[in-house]
């Protein structure tokens, strides 16, 4: 359970996470000290849970903090400093404790306040888990895809090549890849990917080129991978692109994916891997808004949580999994046709 604390107080966070840290399933991922940075480590450390101060700098109160809970839809466990006058028809999502004074921190509390934190998490769910459930539930909406887009920067070669390894060599659908890559190193880095992954046939995309099933057809550096157009039988004809970089990166991945939104709407599934900085999140954004679906890599297999990271801030990602269970979840959306 991925869990963060907010306090004003050193001293009592420290205390937190000391103790907490003896809960196996307990991982304090961020400790802030005021309201506007737990917000921001909310947008970008996706918790399961949080454990607040009710008395918080920039969050004014505990009201706040439920109505906090009830609009992100986490967990709050707030720790109030003796009772409250506040009512106590707060959501499911949402519990007070009173909070100890600083030398009676006992076990015992501890062990309630864990308790209390894995009631919550299993009542309301954590943001990875309900989007999983909910892109399960929402699978009858979804269309039959037709192209598979991969985004990815810092870390992204290895990244890429547990996906495709796992993908089998019957994938039903054609790959389009971008990666951040320098000049000169492209056909190399394709020759790398043909000799780790054996299943899947990989190539640098050539302007004009009609992409074929169960092939991965990756941006050359320096060169901008769109779709030109689509034939009658679902099938992407790619072109090759010198417009200018786009924050100062070419190929990027915002090219493609926008250019497949355009094309393809609900019929386009693209993942956004590891990566610095921002480069994919409004094309995630564009694929959601046309109806298509997102899987954006959660940062606890990321080398660099950047690229995905701005995706999920910016709405533009359908469900955020560890790389692991990514290609299992690929092969369970494209044959739940």
């Amino acid at each position: 359970m991925k869990v963060i604390i907010a306090d004003d107080s050193a001293i009592v966070r420290a205390i937190l996470e000391q103790n907490l840290k003896a809960y196996q399933d307990i991982d304090i991922i961020a400790s802030v000290s005021n309201g506007k940075r737990l917000i921001n480590a909310v947008k970008t450390e996706c918790p399961d849970a949080i454990i607040s101060d009710s008395d918080m700098p920039e969050l004014d109160g505990v009201c706040t903090l439920i109505d906090l809970a009830s609009k992100i839809s986490i967990p709050i466990c707030i720790l109030t400093e003796g009772k409250t006058n506040v009512e106590k028809k707060h959501p499911y999502s949402v519990c007070l404790l009173e909070k100890p004074a600083l030398n009676s921190y006992s076990k015992d509390f501890f062990d309630f306040l864990v308790e209390k934190l894995r009631s919550l998490v299993q009542i309301e769910g954590s943001p990875s888990k309900a989007a999983s459930k909910n892109a399960a539930d929402d699978l009858s909406a979804a269309a039959n895809f037709q192209v598979l887009c991969i985004g990815a920067s810092t870390g992204g070669p290895t990244a890429v090549s547990e996906v495709l390894r796992e993908l089998g060599e019957d994938f039903p659908l054609p790959i389009l890849y971008t990666q951040h890559i320098e000049i000169g190193a492209d056909k190399t880095m394709a020759e790398w990917f043909c000799s780790v992954c054996p299943n899947i046939k990989i190539k640098i995309a050539e302007d004009g080129e009609e992409a074929k099933a169960g092939r991965v057809y990756m941006a050359p550096a320096d060169r901008h991978l769109v779709i030109d157009h689509v034939k009658r039988d679902g099938t992407p004809v790619l072109s090759l692109s010198d417009e200018e970089p786009e924050r100062f990166l070419r190929p990027a991945v915002n090219k493609l994916f926008r250019s497949a939104a355009s094309h393809y709407g609900r019929a386009c599934l693209a993942i956004i891997l590891t990566g610095m900085g921002m480069d994919g999140a409004e094309g995630c954004k564009k694929i959601c808004e046309e109806g298509g679906w997102t899987i954006a890599e959660d940062k606890s297999t990321c080398v660099v949580f950047g690229m995905p990271a701005a995706a999920i801030e910016m709405g533009g990602a359908k469900e955020i999994l560890p790389r692991p269970q990514i290609p299992s979840r690929i092969l369970n959306l494209v044959r739940k046709k």
